[in-house]
């Protein structure tokens, strides 16, 4: 009976540990519930769509190195397409959630790392995750509160909203946010992926060294 409290209690913390950094996303939840749907399906229709599944994957994978060609507005109603990557050197992606406490309380120090090196030939660039639904739908309601957190945490750096082919498949399937990821100049997509938040001093030293790892 100890030792299965003592379980318990290590699980609970490890809980709340992942919680301090990162949210589970909803939309993975979404689509978990709709392929358990899909599955109860009859069988030819299942056949079909593990096809469909199965061409969608090999995509992904011959894009995986590049973010291919988008169109995507910000919360403010510009729009941006993959040749903003040109304009500098390296790119933060970050990709959150506005209900995602953890993703929240890093904007200001996106922000202030934005400030700090976009002279330097470094961007920061957001993307809302759930300002569109599973169908592609942009949700008024979650623009809106983007576009007050954007006001309260005093960030200037673009909030994206998600094209329909979440960015040719980069931002589908994302299991946790906040998600950080780098693009080079050419659209590639450098070093590795970022799972929850840091600190201001560990985004820095991340930032920094990746850059100097592709500076000609």
């Amino acid at each position: 009976m100890k030792r299965k409290k003592l379980c318990a209690l290590f699980l609970s913390s490890l809980f709340c540990l992942t919680l301090l950094n990162g949210c589970a996303s909803e939309k993975n939840t979404s689509e978990e519930v709709q392929e358990q749907q899909t599955t109860s399906q009859d069988n030819d229709k299942v056949s079909n769509e593990d096809s469909t599944e199965n061409q969608e994957s090999e995509t992904s994978d011959d894009t995986d190195g590049n973010v291919g060609e988008f169109s995507m507005q910000d919360i403010q109603g510009e729009t941006y397409t993959q040749d903003m990557f040109a304009d500098y050197d390296l790119t933060m992606v970050n990709v959150f959630t506005t209900w995602c406490t953890p993703c929240v309380n890093e904007i200001p120090d996106l922000q202030k790392l934005w400030e700090e090196k976009k002279e330097q030939g470094i961007n920061v660039v957001g993307i809302v995750l759930d300002s569109i639904d599973a169908y592609g739908t942009v949700d008024q309601e979650t623009v809106e509160k983007a576009k007050l957190l954007s006001e309260r945490t005093g960030a200037v750096y673009p909030f994206l909203i998600p094209d329909s082919s979440y960015m040719n498949g980069r931002l589908a399937g994302i299991e946790a946010v906040p998600e950080t990821f780098f693009v080079d100049k050419n659209g590639d997509i450098v070093d590795e992926t970022y799972s929850g938040s840091r600190s201001f001093e560990d985004w820095q030293s991340i930032v920094e060294t990746i850059h100097q790892e592709i500076a000609p």
